[in-house]
């Protein structure tokens, strides 16, 4: 005998509270991303000396680092490429003007009633 379960299965991902609201005020998706704490000590010694970075802390400068690192790679890989872009554009003048230069020029008669006209 087949028993027929009740049972719903959901494939929804779930949403931590208060992630719409974080993202509307420009903070991170959660409370564990960045901000100070995160990113600050959780002690430090009574003479006033920083505690050494966790491991946590480590890891986030890392890929922070690695991240500023592609940024600025990417960013001058653009200029590159707008320069190139604005070189290949004035080329493609220059050849305009140039094929321009060598079309036949009008003689005689022709040349007389462009001059009178202009």
């Amino acid at each position: 005998m087949l028993r027929l379960s009740s049972r719903q299965f959901s494939t929804t991902c779930g949403v931590q509270g208060g992630e719409k609201w974080r993202k509307e005020q420009g903070v991170a998706r959660s409370g564990t991303e960045y901000g100070p704490l995160t990113d600050l000590p959780d002690w430090s010694f009574a003479d006033g000396r920083l505690a050494p970075p966790m491991k946590g802390q480590l890891r986030r400068k890392q890929q922070q680092e690695v991240l500023a690192r592609r940024i600025v790679m990417l960013n001058d890989e653009m200029d590159r490429g707008m320069e190139a872009w604005s070189k290949k554009k004035e080329e493609a003048k220059k050849m305009e003007e140039h094929k321009k230069s060598l079309l036949l020029k009008p003689k005689g008669k022709l040349l007389m009633k462009k001059k009178s006209q202009s």
